[in-house]
């Protein structure tokens, strides 16, 4: 980390107000004229977009699940390279994630592999927890001592309180945990609190409620501002120790991405990019929200050329694409916009190029969702349930595909509320599941991958569209 202040922002459990807290942060930082890198523990893609908007750097992920442990810290040092400070948002409770690292066996009571607590001591990061204090008084020192004892590797900096009902309140909440040496980095009042919308997945995408999102941000930074000690916050994140080590590289991921394609035996009209310039198209807008920006950034030290369509409102491919992506998001909810714009899906539907999806990309690719047509590459129907179907996966790839080669092992994530029809040959296969569809050139799945930790299918997706005519 070379030194760079760096701070986590962690809770005893979901819903005390973790985001809240570290976006009026970062925002709170950037309005001091400081360069924010914001951070996010985990797979989820919602709250990056908050992030973003809230430092003006692209928000990403710390996964060690998705990207293994040792990607870590090359990827923090990568995505913070030219700030000031970085702010890593957690995931869940500190200590919550999956019990142990994967092919291991049960790790005892300091497993918590992906967790907040795993990559804060990953990256020796002080953790500021912040409690929610509602119905707690002396109690609450006593909550925290258990955390800050639990695990003594982690460097545990203090705690900022949440919705506090009065001056009493926080007077009580505040002396026993001074009487317990907790150092105490803010205090937010209940009334003061700033929701903001979500819907059956979480949060409501920035990308769908943008003049509403910039001025949540806003709010949120004075409300951090005058609630919490942004000079301690600070000290406390330059106090972080130095730790170098290697930075992350999307050139150098691709050349060993490359080295194993270039190690297989090489499939007929399999091509190498070379020089740049095959144009990908990936799907944005309101409807597809979900994406990592090292994609981008692999796809184009791959030699691609990254251009973005909405198929909201886009009626053709940009010209000259040769490859498509669509990731993640929540197209059941413009189920009726993506159906209606049918010149976009009846070009998708002709495309010849390779297309890799993911879970909403799925939804889209397939006949129908929800009843309403959709670009009909697939043959699948969609539809929303009450259920969730939510976790990480262990998968192995069963068979080749344009991205994918049997035997290989990917390390995913699903989150969705729809079923698909299920695959008659599925790609990809975990303890207790199947998933992906197939065909030609294009692999469909519910399976959210980040390509930080299998680079190969940038290199793969490229060389692919590489060999493939242009669109006009």
């Amino acid at each position: 980390m070379s030194g760079m202040p760096r701070l986590v922002i962690a809770a005893p459990g979901s819903g005390t107000g973790k985001t809240t807290v570290a976006t009026g942060l970062m925002a709170a930082l950037a309005a001091r004229g400081l360069r924010v890198s914001p951070h996010k523990v985990g797979p989820d893609y919602i709250d990056p977009g908050y992030h973003s908007l809230a430092t003006g750097r692209p928000g990403r992920n710390l996964d060690p699940w998705l990207t293994s442990e040792d990607l870590v810290g090359p990827l923090f040092r990568h995505g913070s390279a030219g700030s000031d400070i970085a702010v890593i948002e957690g995931v869940m409770g500190l200590f919550d994630g999956v019990a142990t690292s994967p092919g291991e066996p049960a790790a005892g009571r300091h497993g918590h592999y992906a967790s907040t607590a795993h990559v804060a001591r990953l990256l020796d990061a002080p953790v500021v927890l912040v409690v929610d204090a509602a119905g707690q008084g002396q109690s609450v020192a006593a909550l925290v001592h258990g955390f800050a004892s639990y695990d003594t590797r982690i460097r545990f900096g203090g705690v900022i309180l949440n919705r506090l009902s009065s001056d009493r309140h926080e007077e009580i909440c505040r002396g026993a945990l001074e009487d317990a040496g907790v150092p105490v980095f803010g205090a937010i009042r209940k009334a003061a609190e700033i929701e903001t919308p979500s819907r059956h997945l979480g949060l409501i995408p920035v990308a769908e409620r943008h003049a509403e999102a910039v001025r949540t941000a806003g709010l949120l930074a004075d409300l951090v501002a005058g609630s919490c000690d942004l000079d301690g916050l600070v000290r406390l994140a330059r106090s972080a120790p130095a730790s170098p080590g290697p930075t992350w590289s999307p050139a150098e991921a691709v050349r060993e991405g490359e080295a194993v394609r270039e190690g297989e035996a090489v499939r007929e009209g399999e091509a190498v990019a070379e020089g740049g310039g095959t144009r990908i198209a990936v799907a944005g807008g309101a409807a597809f929200t979900f994406g990592y920006a090292e994609h981008v950034e692999l796809l184009q030290a791959a030699g691609g050329e990254v251009v973005t369509f909405d198929p909201l409102h886009d009626e053709a491919l940009p010209e000259g694409t040769r490859g498509i992506v669509v990731p993640g998001g929540f197209p059941e909810v413009y189920a009726s916009a993506l159906s209606a714009n049918v010149p976009l899906r009846e070009q998708v539907a002709g495309f010849t190029g390779p297309i890799a999806a993911e879970c909403a990309g799925l939804l889209y690719l397939g006949r129908e969702l929800d009843g309403l047509p959709m670009c009909g590459v697939l043959d699948t129907t969609a539809r929303m349930t009450a259920r969730l179907t939510l976790g990480y996966r262990d998968a192995v790839a069963v068979r080749d595909t344009v991205l994918t080669r049997e035997g290989e092992r990917f390390r995913g994530h699903e989150f969705h509320r729809t079923v698909c029809e299920p695959p008659e040959r599925p790609v990809f296969r975990w303890r207790g599941g199947a998933d992906g569809y197939a065909g030609g050139g294009v692999l469909a799945s519910y399976l959210h991958l980040h390509w930080a930790g299998s680079p190969r299918l940038a290199a793969r997706f490229v060389a692919a569209a590489a060999h493939h005519p242009a669109n006009k």
